[in-house]
């Protein structure tokens, strides 16, 4: 079965464009779902292989505007963040592929480590920009 998702307010960073940029990953990690029957039909293949090119468009916005508002504020673990995300890039790129795993192995990857990016910064950049680091 593939791995639905759903937003949790204590996902929230207090940031109203980067909360609505992670709901948005994590629709698009329930839009893969919706292309992972238990039995993918290879005319569907081509389908969920343009979500996941969705996806992973999204995510590059996502890690930017992420990144530009961690800089501004001065976030002290800025470089760890940015490694997150390029782990992100390159296991999406070169590992976690349709070509290695199939397509419902590879919905589940990805909704789990967008849980994981999500749930797991939460808290700390709430703080971070509670404490006045960015603009609202």
């Amino acid at each position: 079965m593939p791995m639905r998702m759903t937003w949790d307010p204590d996902y929230s960073t207090g940031q109203p464009d980067l909360d609505t940029q992670r709901q948005g990953l994590l629709d698009q990690c329930n839009r893969l779902a919706d292309l992972c029957p238990a039995e993918l039909e290879p005319a569907e293949a081509p389908a969920f292989d343009e979500a996941f090119d969705v996806l992973k468009a999204l995510a590059r916005a996502h890690f930017d505007t992420e990144l530009a508002l961690l800089e501004a504020g001065g976030y002290a673990e800025l470089e760890d963040h940015r490694a997150d995300c390029e782990e992100f890039e390159y296991l999406a790129s070169d590992i976690a592929t349709a070509e290695n795993f199939s397509r419902l192995e590879l919905q589940r990857f990805l909704a789990l480590w967008w849980l994981g990016h999500i749930k797991g910064s939460a808290e700390v950049l709430r703080a971070f920009f509670a404490g006045g680091h960015a603009a609202a």
